[in-house]
């Protein structure tokens, strides 16, 4: 019998680099790393076609742990980087992982062109709300009145909401996860992978040295009954105890509304529309801290910046009778002098 010609099925251990994973005990970048690698072989994306770039900080150790290919760039320019590669080489499934810090401080102009022009790269922000790898100074999203080494007083800066940054941006896929559930982010993952254009994923993630439970109040196992509201298209957003809590508009504003075992659960209830083309519902739903949101919040389509680039590649060569020569191509329909 002759042999399979087959390709062979990855597996998570495909995955995994050789390198040690060198990360403080218990910090949340070990959950998300094991997420990420038991979501890639369900993809069907070779690791020879897969590149993870990364800027500078905690999370950036990202690329080393991947059995792919990988960039550990310079901080805050991962952006620009990621976009070089699936520009050059659109056949390429770029992934980008970056920081509070990197991405919204130092990288904040960098990542916001990258979401407006929708190049067909998968953002993972994890946000910890500190600056770990620098150990300990206040990031653009600490909260106000934040005690660090650079604030001994307390920020006074209102921090950034990183999912309103993303929708702002115009990105065509935005949404929220969270580092102790694994299958959550799973779901998360796989959704932006298949998602055509740029996908921007907040994680929150617990820095267990300088800044451990910042989000404790939203996703401690007592709690997040009450205060997380997992996001589903198509159907009212429901949380609490037997899911009997749900949000309703009171004219702009939200608010909550709770009815009794065996009641049926108001009429007027937000049903969640991810693919709603207006970025008002998903603005709402940024803003809601009780209950914070989970999943995802914007799935649109756009057309791409990388696919518009090679297509006007593509038209310049066709203008020039075919030829690949950059000279020629520059001189083509340029106005052009010798001196």
């Amino acid at each position: 019998m002759a042999e399979s010609t087959l390709p062979k099925k990855l597996t998570r251990k495909d995955f995994v680099s050789d390198q040690e994973v060198r990360w403080c005990p218990g910090c949340g970048d070990y959950a998300i790393l094991a997420a990420i690698q038991k979501v890639m072989p369900e993809l069907g994306v070779p690791r020879e076609k897969t590149v993870f770039v990364s800027g500078i900080g905690c999370s950036s150790r990202f690329p080393y742990y991947m059995n792919t290919y990988g960039f550990h760039t310079i901080h805050g320019r991962a952006p620009t980087f990621a976009t070089g590669i699936k520009c050059a080489r659109p056949d390429l499934t770029v992934w980008l992982v970056t920081g509070d810090g990197d991405g919204l401080s130092i990288g904040g102009n960098h990542l916001l062109h990258l979401l407006r022009r929708n190049v067909d790269i998968k953002v993972l922000l994890f946000n910890n709300r500190i600056y770990g790898l620098t150990k300990g100074q206040y990031s653009p999203t600490s909260e106000q009145g934040k005690k660090t080494k650079s604030t001994p007083m307390g920020s006074i800066e209102r921090p950034l909401n990183p999912l309103r940054f993303a929708i702002a941006s115009e990105a065509t896929f935005v949404a929220r996860t969270y580092d102790t559930d694994v299958k959550h982010m799973g779901q998360v993952f796989e959704a932006a992978a298949r998602h055509k254009g740029i996908a921007f994923i907040e994680i929150l993630q617990n820095c267990v040295i300088f800044n451990d439970g910042a989000f404790d109040p939203w996703i401690n196992k007592k709690a997040k009954e009450e205060t997380l509201a997992f996001l589903e298209h198509g159907k009212p957003i429901t949380f609490g105890a037997g899911g009997r809590k749900g949000i309703r508009l009171r004219g702009f504003a939200p608010e909550v509304v709770t009815w009794g075992e065996g009641e049926a659960p108001p009429a007027d209830l937000v049903v969640h529309d991810a693919h709603d083309a207006s970025s008002a519902p998903a603005f709402l739903l940024a803003d809601l801290e009780a209950p914070m949101v989970m999943g995802v919040l914007r799935q649109v389509e756009a057309p791409t910046y990388d696919a518009g680039l090679v297509g006007q590649i593509e038209r310049a060569r066709e203008r020039a009778g075919g030829k690949a020569d950059l000279a020629a191509l520059f001189r083509e329909g340029a106005e052009t002098w010798t001196v």
